[in-house]
């Protein structure tokens, strides 16, 4: 067979966003040898895409913020489907973390008396978003690697993992390709994270970058593990939907939270219609006195019960601009315009100079002076590989997830600006208990020769098929596919029919031939790709046909409601059985204690959350 080099360390990192890099730091300083893989260079994570701020209730903005009411905040926008466990442990956690960055140096933007500054943002009663203008992901990012890069550990950069080894129930190693030379590297490990982001680019629309396959996604379904939550993906309400060339791109919540307003094609703020009942007796229906009223609120952060509706959490102004285009009132190129002209333009500049530049290079569009176009794109899964709270750990021994590849903290849906402070939250938690895992076990486990055979062939496969599909067209029909049957609103017809298509696109991805040799081919990346792009798309599709219901971040227009009574709090479980067939079950986390149910909101827990 192929040729192979050989590596072995304590702990394998396999992603270098924020999860990754807190895992390998915090796992570095434990004094075992660390390998972060990276599938792009060094710097580019996902990351870097979230802008907003992260959240920490560090009480810098409104001093009754707490982790209490964090906790709440957070177990509330996931519709009560969160584990509680994940959602303390983060509440309690994420101020330490985000205080722990600045003292390795990242520039937070300051109040006045010199503390973290904190913004507003949707589905969080006070201004929590710790930020910087709206470029936080890209400091955090630069922190952590300024931080990592003295702790020893080994970077392989543009390397893309494609198969896990195990012994009996236990991860031994895993299998990967250089992308540039097509060079294969097998890597023992005694433990191995998982911090691989999302599966967005499994939509057509969507702000995650090429990166986005949900290579993690599968390969812990493939190694045996749990998977949880799949059909909850987030639309974020505010992508970039003109020019083409950039339709998906992340419009930063910071726009909404310095005082954004979303309108109709007829001029009129619509997001009022939507939620009237919070709102009809302080606001009245003229664009000077809706003017007035943001001014004041923006100015004033104690008005934390009147904020603007368009910081309601992601689902519901996502949902209420998909109506709004339903109803003929879209914006020019079909989505909704969002409006912070009204601000002073060196305001704008200096809170959102990022968003400036943004829409004055990609779209020819001045944000002080005009709206910017905007429209729901497929931006998080909140499924992702089932962890235990405490140590991250699946349930696949010794392989650990944290991050966007981890299921649990976010529920139904989640707030924005939680990713970040989950990132290095439970990155760190992923990174200890990985080491500590790791220091059980005295030497590396020999890698059988017949396996790494059998995983280098599978690999090398597609170049040796000649004269099927270019799988960037498959790749590019399977996205359409996911847009049209499993976005935004979904039915039974169409996802039944989406998980026939998705057979279907499996035969053809069987038969596709990229050409070429190993040597930079992105036509073979893409087809390697598709197996996992297939495989947590139709676990997307079976949970989200599975639950007939409505809530958080998966809406079935023929059961557009929550269903309490039938669906409670039970959780879909995906898993591998011995036939190697997709199987599905639904269950809960353990009950919420006494003492944590009393700071939940009254009027949901009656409601039959």
């Amino acid at each position: 067979m192929k040729e192979y080099d050989t590596h072995e360390h304590d702990v394998i990192v396999i992603g270098a966003g924020g999860a990754g890099l807190r895992a390998a730091i915090e796992a570095s300083s434990m004094g075992v040898s660390v390998a972060l893989i990276c599938k792009s260079m060094l710097g580019k994570a996902h990351t870097v895409m979230a802008e907003g701020g992260a959240a920490a209730a560090l009480g810098n903005k409104d001093a009754r913020d707490s982790w209490k009411t964090h906790f709440r905040d957070t177990m509330k926008g996931g519709k009560y489907l969160n584990d509680w466990r994940m959602a303390q442990i983060h509440a309690k956690e994420a101020p330490d973390r985000i205080r722990e960055l600045e003292t390795w140096g990242a520039v937070f933007d300051r109040t006045k008396k010199g503390r973290i500054n904190q913004r507003n943002f949707g589905g969080h009663t006070y201004p929590r978003l710790a930020h910087i203008g709206d470029a936080t992901g890209l400091e955090i990012i630069r922190t952590l690697q300024e931080k990592g890069v003295h702790m020893g550990m080994d970077v392989f950069m543009e390397f893309t993992v494609c198969e896990l080894f195990k012994e009996g129930d236990r991860v031994i190693g895993c299998l990967a390709y250089d992308r540039q030379r097509g060079r294969v590297h097998l890597f023992k490990a005694k433990s191995i994270v998982l911090a691989t982001g999302g599966i967005t680019r499994c939509w057509s629309v969507c702000s995650g970058s090429w990166e986005y396959t949900g290579d993690g996604h599968a390969l812990a379904y493939w190694a045996g593990a749990e998977m949880g939550d799949m059909e909850f993906v987030q639309f974020h309400p505010t992508g970039m939907i003109w020019p083409p060339s950039v339709k998906g791109i992340l419009v930063t919540e910071g726009v909404r939270g310095e005082g954004g307003m979303l309108q109709n094609s007829e001029g009129k703020r619509f997001m009022f219609n939507y939620v009237p009942e919070m709102y009809e007796e302080e606001f009245a229906d003229t664009e000077e006195e809706a003017l007035a009223w943001v001014q004041e609120v923006i100015s004033d952060q104690q008005a934390t019960k009147r904020r603007p509706p368009e910081l309601l959490t992601r689902d519901v102004v996502a949902k209420a601009i998909n109506s709004e285009k339903a109803a003929g009132r879209a914006s020019e190129h079909g989505g909704a315009y969002l409006d912070i002209s009204w601000r002073p333009p060196d305001q704008i500049k200096r809170k959102l100079p990022g968003m400036y530049h943004q829409f004055k290079e990609l779209a020819g569009v001045d944000i002080t002076k005009q709206p910017m176009e905007v429209g729901p794109t497929a931006h998080y899964v909140m499924g992702g590989v089932k962890v235990d709270p405490e140590t991250q750990e699946s349930t696949v021994k010794g392989l650990f997830a944290a991050g966007e590849a981890a299921t649990g903290l976010h529920g139904a849906n989640r707030l924005g600006g939680n990713s970040l402070s989950d990132l290095v939250t439970f990155g760190r938690r992923a990174g200890l208990h990985a080491a500590k895992s790791a220091t059980t076990i005295d030497s590396w486990t020999e890698i059988a020769a017949e396996d790494v055979d059998s995983a280098i062939a599978k690999m090398m496969a597609p170049l040796s098929r000649s004269g099927g599909e270019n799988p960037a067209v498959i790749v590019n029909d399977l996205r359409d596919m996911m847009q049209e049957k499993v976005g935004i609103i979904r039915n039974q017809e169409s996802l039944e029919e989406a998980l026939n298509d998705l057979e279907a696109l499996r035969a053809r991805s069987a038969n596709s031939s990229p050409g070429g040799g190993v040597i930079y081919n992105p036509g073979w990346h893409q087809a390697l790709e598709l197996e996992a792009m297939i495989d947590v798309s139709k676990m997307c599709a079976l949970a989200a046909l599975e639950r007939e219901e409505s809530r958080g971040g998966h809406t079935r227009e023929d059961y557009p409601v929550p269903d309490h009574e039938k669906w409670g709090s039970l959780n879909s479980v995906i898993s591998r059985n011995e036939q190697g067939e997709m199987q599905i079950e639904h269950r809960s986390y353990p009950p919420i204690p006494e003492d944590l149910i009393e700071l939940l909101d009254a009027d949901d827990l009656e409601g039959g959350h």
